[in-house]
């Protein structure tokens, strides 16, 4: 089992967690970079909820 549907088992069920917490690291890496690379921040959090399935259209 790679580590990927390890986390992916974890966070069966707990979705909207895992939402908020991909919201708030993206939102404190925009507050340490001070919005510099915020384009490139959305593109990972969207990616990651493709990824943990957490998007509301996912649900």
């Amino acid at each position: 089992m790679s580590v990927m549907d390890k986390l992916k088992s974890m966070l069966k069920g707990h979705e909207a967690q895992a939402d908020k917490g991909i919201d708030k690291a993206g939102d404190a890496v925009d507050d340490k970079t001070q919005g510099k690379y915020s384009g490139h921040v959305d593109t990972a959090q969207d990616k990651l909820k493709d990824q943990f399935g957490t998007r509301p259209e996912d649900r």
